[in-house]
């Protein structure tokens, strides 16, 4: 089994930075893709970027040139840089982490951390 722990969350005002850290631990003998998502209040969960075990990079265009996403391999471990935050960022930021534990497959989400974007 698969654990993931997401830290970095929090309060911040517009135009603000943060960064978003997501460890995982347990079973695992193989990471592939890594990925942050995030659901405001009313809407549905949406992919923020995601990064393959290749290192190919898929930002959404709403967060385009504002977020950075970096896996740390050895660490197990996926961030995501937010700078020039807007209020429109506001939700609950999900880390997902797809993998192996020998040859079966996992696909491990996080609990949530929350980001508050105001004044």
């Amino acid at each position: 089994q698969v654990q993931l722990v997401e830290s970095g969350g929090g309060l911040v005002q517009p135009g603000g930075s943060l960064r978003l850290s997501c460890a995982a631990s347990g079973s695992i003998s193989r990471i592939n893709a890594m990925g942050w998502y995030r659901q405001a209040p009313g809407k549905e969960r949406e992919l923020c970027a995601d990064i393959t075990g290749g290192g190919y990079i898929n930002v959404a265009e709403s967060v385009k040139g504002r977020f950075t996403i970096s896996r740390d391999d050895a660490k197990n471990t996926v961030y995501l840089q937010m700078n020039s935050l807007k209020p429109e960022d506001t939700a609950v930021y999900y880390c997902n982490i797809q993998g192996n534990h020998g040859w079966r497959p996992f696909d491990s989400w996080g609990r949530g951390t929350q980001v508050t974007v105001s004044s």
